[in-house]
């Protein structure tokens, strides 16, 4: 009245029987939660009850009924000795049932029922197909053989079909809310990978408008004082360059913080749209600004779009601060697949290159993109290859 099961039962819930653990697990099998105890016990009292009211049965009447009942406590550790144990015990109780000089006033398979419903809620589909079968027949035998009465072949049969679905709708619960957690896991999950991308990006663009903004500042503020008696026009001019753009950094810094806090609605961000203004503010540092285009320019993502600007603003920031430059060149190469940013200067280079974190953000944003960049320090050339189409 049992079917195989892998390994010989089922482990608890957090359980493994591989490993060091293996060892301490064997060897306490015996522990079980206090549900089962009560299951065991009630179990229990419902098949011995009848050994001894209202007639005292043989000995071994009793000890069948034990064995038919008792095991049924540690069926979820030990579900193949559980199922052979209390199976075989109320078979041969059913077969012999008849030659008693009095007769048990009800005998119903508690034991055997109970193991059905653990053997459906947790048994493997390949083990589980071949033990109902074996099931099934070892239910029948022990009506069959004794010459039991329609009546009892209907109720006998009726518990277990009933036990066996019990079973089978607790299994398909707990596997709908292991769905339902893994599927939160998985959520919360993509929502942690969502907020590190988000503050990433929101350093990225701190970074980025924070030292183009400030490399400017501080560039015109140095030229400004050796202008002003000499030239009042340009240190006027220059001045107005500051305030310029102090304010848009302003703006863009409310802009990042206001998203940041939630009290703000994201605007889109610059593009290369934007970049004639880049051009413009270099060239009122002191910057000589060439910029060449090549190919046809054609609609680009949102996210490239990005990219190619920010790439463009932190190589003009870099030349202002660094570079020791005196004019820069930008090179736009449009193709059907690929734009294609060139950014150099005449400045000195240097033969090592420490990538601080203009440059890994440049070339985060550019791999962020599918695209590449590559860095050669002579004479200080930037080269970011993003994909279009």
């Amino acid at each position: 009245m049992t079917g195989p099961r892998e390994g010989g039962g089922v482990p608890e819930p957090g359980r493994t029987l591989d490993g060091p653990r293996a060892g301490r697990a064997a060897v306490k099998p015996l522990r079980v939660p206090r549900v089962d105890l009560a299951v065991g016990a009630v179990v229990t009292v419902a098949m011995v009850v009848p050994a001894f009211v209202p007639y005292v049965q043989p000995w071994w009447v009793v000890v069948l009924s034990v064995l038919g009942s008792v095991p049924v406590t540690w069926r979820r550790t030990l579900l193949i000795p559980v199922g052979l144990v209390t199976g075989g015990a109320v078979t041969v109780l059913a077969l012999a049932h008849q030659s008693l000089v009095h007769q048990l006033p009800w005998l119903m398979p508690y034991g055997p029922l109970v193991w059905t419903y653990t053997f459906a809620e947790l048994a493997k589909p390949v083990w589980r197909a071949a033990g109902s079968v074996v099931l099934v027949a070892g239910v029948i035998f022990s009506l069959a053989l004794p010459h039991e009465s329609f009546d009892t072949f209907g109720y006998v049969i009726t518990s277990y079909v009933a036990a066996y679905a019990l079973g089978v709708g607790a299994r398909a619960h707990r596997a709908q809310r292991e769905a339902m957690d893994e599927r939160a896991r998985r959520l919360e999950e993509e929502r942690a990978v969502a907020v590190a991308e988000e503050r990433t990006r929101i350093a990225r663009d701190m970074h980025d408008i924070v030292t183009h903004s400030v490399g400017l500042m501080v560039v015109q503020a140095e030229a400004g004082p050796l202008v002003v008696r000499s030239d009042p026009a340009r240190a006027e001019a220059t001045f107005e360059a500051i305030a310029d753009t102090g304010r848009e950094a302003i703006g863009q810094l409310r802009q990042i913080l206001g998203a940041l806090r939630g009290t703000a609605e994201r605007e889109p961000q610059p593009g290369l749209g934007a970049a004639p203004g880049l051009l413009d503010r270099a060239r009122r540092a002191g910057i000589e600004v060439h910029l060449q285009e090549r190919g046809t320019r054609r609609p680009i993502p949102a996210a490239v779009d990005v990219a190619a600007y920010r790439i463009i603003q932190e190589c003009l920031t870099n030349t202002l601060r660094h570079a020791a430059a005196r004019s820069v060149r930008l090179c736009l190469a449009w193709s059907d697949r690929a734009l294609t940013i060139e950014v150099a200067d005449d400045g000195g280079g240097a033969p090592d290159v420490r990538e601080g974190h203009g440059i890994v953000g440049m070339r985060e944003r550019a791999g962020a993109c599918g695209g590449t960049l590559v860095i050669d320090p002579r004479g200080f050339t930037v080269t970011a290859t993003l994909p279009i189409g």
